[in-house]
């Protein structure tokens, strides 16, 4: 017998509406659990290959793009701006999602019920996009000031705890500490400008809400009492209208957190976009086992407007010792950095075997180079792993090589745990000559065809000196090598000396030839015996 069917009677029982709420309510659970997961898993893979990116284009940066910019800046765009984008990319577009489904959905069944009082409900929402756009530009703006204020507070920091040394040997802790103070509230004083525009979104969009069940309660209750609407249309209106309160008040948490990640974003770009100015030639010059002539002609070169290096013209022979002497910035470093084209040198000035730099491959030059700089940079490992860092490969006895060569033997037997010994941040535990020598044992150990020695041994006493340059005097061979120094003994062997003055080349020979001329080096020579005369004095 056929059930009977009666008007305005549902199909379901009780039992079944109960067992379909429960079923949309486990769905609902499990949509928000996937939902989460996908896409604040996606926002950590996102945030894992910018960090990536960004680390692979600091590295793909040259010298010119590091002096312009300080350590604590970049440290911050790694840690502070990464934070802030992941943020944006799973919290922020998580709850922008879940914000527009719900007001889809809900001003959806609001019209299907009552068009006219859906109107009257979103009257407000005008006013409130206008307001969101005039916030918007203010907290994108401070919070782009507030990250750049916390990298500079981040750089103090930095420069504060490498340099504790100077710091406490000058007595200046109650001055870093006052302009850390200072920093810290320009810091603060834009944290509060965000956290004020952020206060005021925030009510303002629960007021918004307020006016908007405050229309429909007067709108829809008149209606309702001239019957023009059913009690249950009105309740179920209500009840979509509420579901728009909390979107609606999270609303300015999801503007403050767009913007935040806008401008951090912006911040990293500024990194990612940046290109190296010295770039690798588009049809490069191979080459195989240099020679080690080495050509300048008429070279110049600045950091800036005004040139450093002027008209610098000088051909070294292949397995020529050249010294190079001169005071303070005259350009002795800037000259043997642009052997390795550590900075951009112009075309047609500088040649290798007869072809320009410019055209070889960065890899096979710099390979072709052993490079120790004034400050020896050591990682924070084993003496072991930053000789091995000169060579990939290299074997122990090939490092223990190196290390007879440098003069480093006799200290590594003086240390608890010898080649093993750690050297903590940036060489910490060693002395300034052990630096030294660890960095001349790794330039040694990669075999270079050319090597630089950017005053090695300024930190070692005259008779480690000499020991170092009578075991670098039986490796040389048929090397070209590069002495700086401002010690003319560490010249007196070498088959040219030229003395750099205000960025050109003013005198030029032999030492015994130099001191015969009776110029610039002579008079070197002459102030440096009578140093050490009065010293042993």
């Amino acid at each position: 017998m056929e059930s009977l069917q009666f008007p305005g009677r549902s199909a379901y029982t009780p039992a079944q509406f109960g067992l379909i709420i429960m079923a949309v309510a486990v769905a609902h659970g499990i949509v928000r659990i996937f939902s989460r997961t996908t896409l604040l898993h996606a926002g950590r893979q996102i945030e894992y290959r910018i960090r990536e990116d960004l680390y692979k284009s600091l590295l793909s940066l040259d010298l010119p793009y590091f002096s312009r910019g300080r350590t604590g800046d970049i440290l911050s765009r790694f840690s502070n701006d990464l934070t802030n984008v992941r943020m944006l990319l799973g919290f922020g577009i998580l709850n922008v999602i879940n914000t527009v489904i719900v007001y889809v959905a809900a001003i959806y069944l609001m019209a299907r019920i009552n068009p006219f009082l859906t109107l009257c409900a979103v009257l407000p929402f005008p006013l409130m996009i206008l307001l969101v756009k005039q916030v918007s530009r203010r907290i994108f703006h401070h919070s782009k000031r507030a990250q750049e204020q916390l990298a500079a507070l981040t750089s103090h920091a930095e420069e504060s705890i490498t340099a504790s040394v100077v710091v406490k040997a000058y007595c200046r802790e109650e001055h870093r500490i006052e302009t850390f103070r200072e920093l810290a509230a320009r810091y603060l004083d834009s944290s509060m400008k965000m956290a004020n525009l952020r206060g005021i979104v925030i009510p303002f969009m629960a007021s918004m809400s307020g006016i908007s069940t405050l229309i429909v309660l007067f709108v829809g209750g008149s209606r309702v009492i001239s019957g023009a609407m059913t009690l249950g249309d009105f309740v179920a209106f209500t009840s979509y209208l509420a579901m728009l309160i909390w979107p609606t008040v999270v609303m300015g948490w999801i503007i403050n957190l767009l913007q935040r990640g806008a401008a951090s974003m912006a911040r990293l770009n500024a990194v990612l976009d940046a290109k190296p100015e010295i770039t690798e030639p588009k049809q490069p010059v191979e080459i195989t086992k240099p020679a080690g002539e080495i050509e300048f002609r008429h070279l110049s070169f600045g950091y800036a407007d005004e040139p450093l290096l002027k008209d610098i013209s000088l051909r070294i022979s292949p397995g020529m010792k050249l010294g190079i002497v001169g005071p303070v910035g005259c350009g002795k470093t800037s000259l043997v950095r642009l052997i390795a084209r550590l900075y951009p040198v112009p075309d047609g000035m500088l040649f290798l075997d007869g072809t320009d730099i410019n055209r070889l491959a960065l890899k096979d030059l710099r390979d072709a180079v052993g490079f120790v700089p004034q400050e020896s940079f050591l990682f924070s490992r084993t003496i072991e792993n930053n000789i091995a860092y000169g060579r990939e490969g290299a074997s122990p006895e090939e490092v223990a090589a190196a290390i007879r060569l440098a003069q480093l033997d006799s200290d590594l037997a003086g240390f608890p745990q010898g080649i093993e010994t750690l050297v903590g941040e940036r060489g910490v535990t060693l002395s300034g000559g052990q630096k030294q020598r660890t960095a001349i044992a790794r330039a040694l150990l990669k075999n270079p065809s050319i090597l630089i020695l950017d005053d090695p041994l300024s930190a070692v006493d005259a008779r480690t000196e000499e020991e170092i340059l009578n075991g670098l005097a039986r490796y040389y061979g048929k090397r070209t090598v590069l002495i700086v120094s401002h010690r003319l003994s560490a010249l007196r062997n070498c088959d040219r000396i030229i003395v750099l003055e205000e960025g050109t080349i003013v005198e030029q020979g032999s030492h015994d030839e130099l001191l015969a001329l009776d110029g610039r080096y002579a008079a070197i020579h002459r102030e440096q015996n009578l140093r050490e005369e009065l010293e042993r004095l």
